[in-house]
């Protein structure tokens, strides 16, 4: 068996070397460090990698890829949760309205095809929003979206900001000490500690004194509308502010309302696997319906949860790669797409890609496991 495998990789290596030959093609990385000479549209990868066609290369744009897939893949993750739960939720409440809301969303959404939602949100909603000399404000000017993207205040750090961060970053590792022990004092006593409110308190006061201290080192660099003038230079004005493009809000929307039905059912699911007889005992005990979900229920159908939420998390970030449908500068669309086209080298660049995915996929799984296995029952 071993040897038909081992035979079979061998044969796939030697034809593919064999046919690159017969067209003149090597193979090789030595591609990366050549110069891309294609724009990319204003996001975080190019914000943080510095591009500029001609200069750049093509490690910048496989590096700007990769962040462009991720912040697209991680956001999505958390708002689809939240919005899944939420949804799932809803769907067993008494409350027709809700319940029937719940339903027909879950329905209609994931019945349509993903990338016809996305379509729907890229042509059908942002592009029909006011042209780049128009403007529809939100907060009074403080930011603003047309059919250039949504402009938001950036934020500018100054000398001894970082202050501030790790005093965030210890506030973090209180809090978690803060639900350790609040786990412990409950499961000992029985007596639970409002673990909301206490690490909310820490993660705000901790920073904050800090922040103040320190100076308050953090400006905010707002977004300019500019009204008069030649037409030309009319709207919002490069440099100012944040920018979020249309294809990021468009491929962020489709894949979280899109990935969130799926979670709602599969919380339904694992709320309703738990024996009615639990929720009889705990309203018994005078618990409240909010407390029987939050203390009895949502904990033990969490052990049905994770596993399929973990299918989820790994299609939703498979899913971002139809950006490539409407030039969301992702892996797919600037790596795979226009930098293949340039250099020619697909199975270098195709292994590269495949290799992102891989890993996005292998750390997900790995820490859902994690996870699953912090908050599965342990029978006694």
């Amino acid at each position: 068996m071993l040897g038909s495998i081992v035979f079979g990789l061998w044969w796939i290596v030697e034809n593919t070397v064999t046919n690159l030959a017969t067209q003149n093609k090597s193979v090789g990385f030595g591609f990366l460090s050549q110069s891309a000479g294609f724009q990319i549209s204003t996001t975080l990868g190019t914000w943080l990698f510095d591009y500029e066609a001609g200069s750049s290369t093509y490690l910048d744009v496989y590096y700007i890829g990769i962040v462009n897939t991720f912040v697209v893949a991680f956001f999505g993750i958390f708002a689809a949760t939240a919005l899944g739960f939420t949804l799932g939720i809803m769907r067993l409440s008494q409350n027709f309205v809700l319940r029937a809301f719940s339903t027909a969303y879950i329905e209609i959404t994931r019945n349509v095809p993903l990338l016809l939602q996305l379509f729907f949100w890229y042509f059908a909603v942002l592009r029909s929003l006011p042209n780049r000399r128009g403007k529809i404000e939100i907060f009074e000017g403080a930011a603003g979206i047309n059919i250039t993207g949504l402009y938001l205040p950036a934020p500018i750090p100054a000398e001894g900001f970082s202050a501030t961060m790790i005093a965030l970053a210890i506030a973090i590792a209180i809090t978690m000490g803060i639900n350790r022990f609040a786990r412990i004092r409950q499961h000992e006593t029985g007596k639970p500690f409002p673990v909301f409110w206490v690490g909310t308190g820490v993660l705000v006061l901790i920073p904050l004194a800090v922040f103040l201290v320190t100076g308050s080192p953090l400006s905010w660099e707002f977004p300019e509308f500019r009204e008069t003038g030649p037409i030309l230079r009319r709207g919002y004005q490069d440099g100012m502010g944040m920018l979020i493009i249309p294809e990021m809000m468009s491929v962020w929307l489709a894949l979280t309302l899109y990935t969130a039905a799926f979670i709602a059912e599969i919380v339904r699911a694992g709320i309703l696997a738990v024996n009615k007889g639990q929720t009889e005992a705990a309203l018994s005990l005078g618990l409240k319906q909010g407390k029987v979900l939050q203390l009895v229920i949502i904990p033990q159908a969490m052990r049905i949860i994770i596993p399929p939420l973990t299918s989820q998390y790994l299609n939703l970030t498979k899913n971002s790669s139809l950006a490539v449908a409407i030039a969301y500068p992702e892996l797919v669309s600037v790596f795979a797409g226009t930098a293949l086209n340039q250099v020619g080298k697909e199975i270098e660049m195709i292994f590269m890609m495949m290799s992102v995915y891989l890993t996005f996929s292998i750390v997900t799984a790995l820490f859902m496991n994690w996870f699953n296995s912090k908050v599965k029952l342990v029978e006694r």
